[in-house]
């Protein structure tokens, strides 16, 4: 399973020098307004030291790395869910994603053109988040109209209970509010799950910084959208579009270097990925022999058999048990050989919870 995030934001806030740099592409990042028309799409590998050290151990044909989608938008502004600034015809574009990434310029520069004429990172951020709303709103209020009568004369109780969580919806987001930040039964969300409402998905803003601000890990603009996303149940990434950029043309070994001399652990990607991961509750599974090291993203709570529907269907609809050994057993041990002699090697059957770190063989019979 592919994770998915949608790229939102202002123009000229660093989206488009973001998808280049962590794609490697080369799109257009003009210094002007809506300079992207049709949507990015792009591909990243999630970085995971683990798999290059089974890599090691059981030296493959193929590594396969689980992988991280990033849909890049125009750039949205106010009165864009009313066809503003070309912003309605996109909103669409977000709402298969998991995730929304709402990038926020933090840093003032003169010559780069801002639509709203000077630099409010919390004036910008609720400008495109009551544009979501409306947009949502929307949905909601089409919806309403098919089914509120029809649920009132034939007291339908499926359809009574959707026009009252409806209802919620709408009164909040009239208010310009999220959806994310109501509460919701997981028989609520069961209901609305079609709809893809794009205010009810895990929200990080990016706060694009300069190069200093980034080593500083902090100015003015960063702790007033630190604030306001705490308020919000929302994360915050710290993210220099140009050092990304500079990082995206050196092999790893250089990139390792250049991160030290700024003194950084990590790239702004890198902790955009585990931030995400985080937020939606994803873990990683392995599966491990001589032809193919592969890591697989679950989500947290999923069964063994769940897992094995990831790799295939029919893995899913024969499960009989997964072999299982944890990745720190099989460092400690050394190899699967001692993993067996040590008495770590599991059968788990229909009801086992998958956990991070697992390397699978999945027996199954169709």
């Amino acid at each position: 399973m592919a994770l998915k995030a949608g790229i939102i934001g202002m123009p000229n806030v660093g989206k488009s020098t973001l998808f280049n740099a962590i794609t490697k592409k080369n799109i257009l990042a003009a210094n002007y307004p809506f300079a992207t028309i049709d949507p990015n799409l792009g591909t990243v590998t999630v970085p995971d030291k683990r798999l290059s050290v089974l890599e090691d151990m059981y030296v493959p044909e193929r590594t396969i790395p689980t992988q991280y989608e990033f849909t890049d938008i125009a750039g949205l502004v106010k009165g864009a869910s009313s066809g503003e600034g070309l912003g309605n015809k996109f909103l669409s574009h977000i709402r298969e994603v998991d995730a929304v990434i709402h990038v926020v310029r933090c840093f003032e520069d003169k010559d780069i053109i801002h639509v709203e004429g000077s630099l409010d990172p919390i004036r910008d951020i609720e400008i495109i988040n009551l544009e979501l709303a409306i947009s949502d709103m929307e949905i909601v209020s089409n919806r309403l109209d098919r089914i509120t009568k029809k649920a009132q004369t034939s007291n339908d109780k499926v359809a009574l209970k959707e026009v009252g969580i409806l209802s919620r919806c709408k009164d909040h987001l009239a208010g310009g509010g999220a959806l994310r930040d109501l509460e919701f039964t997981d028989d609520e969300l069961e209901v609305i799950k079609a709809f893809n409402f794009i205010t009810l998905k895990p929200m990080i803003y990016l706060a694009n910084v300069n190069e200093m601000d980034l080593v500083m890990n902090n100015n003015e603009y960063i702790d007033s959208v630190r604030e306001y996303a705490s308020n919000h149940a929302c994360e915050v990434v710290l993210m220099c579009t140009k050092i990304e950029s500079e990082l995206a043309e050196l092999e790893d070994s250089d990139r390792k270097v250049f991160l030290e001399e700024l003194g950084i652990k990590e790239s702004g990607l890198d902790q955009l990925i585990n931030t995400t991961y985080k937020i939606l509750g994803l873990k990683t599974f392995f599966t491990v022999g001589s032809d193919e090291v592969r890591a697989w993203t679950f989500r947290d709570g999923m069964k063994a058999p769940e897992c094995a529907g990831i790799i295939h269907t029919d893995f899913q609809k024969g499960f009989i048990k997964a072999e299982v050994m944890s990745y720190e057993d099989l460092i400690e041990c050394g190899n699967e050989v001692k993993v067996k002699e040590a008495g770590k090697v599991r059968l788990e059957g229909k009801d086992y919870t998958m956990q991070d770190g697992d390397i699978c063989h999945f027996r199954f019979n169709v």
